[in-house]
């Protein structure tokens, strides 16, 4: 496993995430795994040298939290682990219980920590932007949760890149601290963030470490064009029925199995090696219900794909609406 910087940051990070929304409870998603059915899948990607895990508040009502902190408590100490959680969905009754407002950001950083069983997380990230409250009022909240000890650093997730220049003139007009990372949506059926979001990131010296990089399954085949549905997930997902529909999107998936074929390789292996082959992209966060889905990030990490493969791949592609703000 090779580690990089986080953006500009001196933090080392592997190239491979490990996304923890998986691992809690079945409240939520029908597909989420318990605590010691995740245990393997977890330690199989300790083993192999990630070191970065990405989990949220809202995932499995805080049980994923809960998961997060015990799981890695097993597999290291806390300075070799670096752990990132979210804040913005509803998770308090009331009208302020949702939201970026400095009273909730308050209110779930003390939560987060208080489930994860950590003193502060390394990564603190907005999960979407909050048009109810001003961005000043955000970061201003943001810095102080930073200054109080309780992060180390600050992220953002799926926004447009207008409002992520918005919010770091923000900071830096007040001296406030700055989001290092974004968390967005990018993939081989979606590469919309290539015309603006990516390159903002690039001349920001932000890391870039996208969700759903194997756009929830679809490229590994578990959706067909017929309307068929292979796996718990793409029976359950509601909000992948509206990512991923598009005629030519099945055709990208098609080109990832005939390079995967070719190679002799699993599908997964070749759509995230093609991200990975991009500079600007830290690390993809990868979604694990098997220990197989592990060991194909990690070998992903290590294929090299040719010139012409990546255009190939890439061939197929046709611009899309904005998705996965919301």
């Amino acid at each position: 496993m090779h580690y990089v910087n986080l953006g500009r940051t001196g933090l080392q990070v592997s190239r491979v995430c490990l996304g923890m929304m998986s691992y809690g409870n079945n409240s939520q998603r029908p597909w989420v795994l318990d605590e010691d059915a995740a245990e393997p899948i977890v330690r199989a990607a300790a083993e192999g040298g990630i070191n970065f895990y990405d989990t949220a508040d809202v995932y499995s009502t805080g049980a994923s939290e809960t998961a997060t902190g015990r799981l890695l408590g097993k597999m290291f100490t806390r300075e070799e682990v670096v752990v990132a959680t979210k804040v913005h969905g509803e998770t308090m009754p009331g009208p302020n219980g949702r939201g970026l407002s400095r009273k909730h950001i308050m209110a779930s950083i003390d939560a987060s920590l208080e489930r994860l069983d950590m003193d502060y997380v390394d990564l603190y990230q907005i999960h979407r932007w909050d048009d109810s409250t001003p961005i000043q009022e955000t970061m201003e909240a943001l810095h102080d949760v930073v200054r109080a000890g309780k992060a180390r650093y600050i992220g953002a997730s799926s926004m447009f890149a207008w409002q992520f220049a918005k919010a770091q003139y923000t900071a830096s007009e007040h001296g406030w601290t700055r989001f290092v990372s974004m968390q967005n949506h990018y993939n081989l059926v979606y590469r919309e963030e290539e015309r603006e979001m990516i390159p903002q990131c690039i001349d920001m010296g932000v890391g870039v470490i996208p969700w759903s990089p194997l756009a929830r399954g679809f490229l590994t085949g578990t959706r067909t064009r017929d309307g068929g549905k292979h796996t718990v997930r793409a029976n359950t997902d509601a909000f992948g029925d509206t990512l991923y529909t598009e005629p030519a999107d099945f055709d990208v998936a098609d080109r990832v199995n005939e390079i995967a074929a070719a190679r002799g390789v699993p599908p997964a292996q070749v759509a995230l090696a093609w991200l990975l082959r991009h500079p600007e992209v830290t690390a993809p966060i990868v979604g694990a219900t098997r220990v197989s889905h592990v060991q194909d990030a990690l070998a992903a990490e290590l294929l090299e794909l040719s010139a012409e493969e990546m255009a190939r791949l890439e061939e197929p592609y046709v611009p899309h609406n904005v998705r996965g703000h919301g």
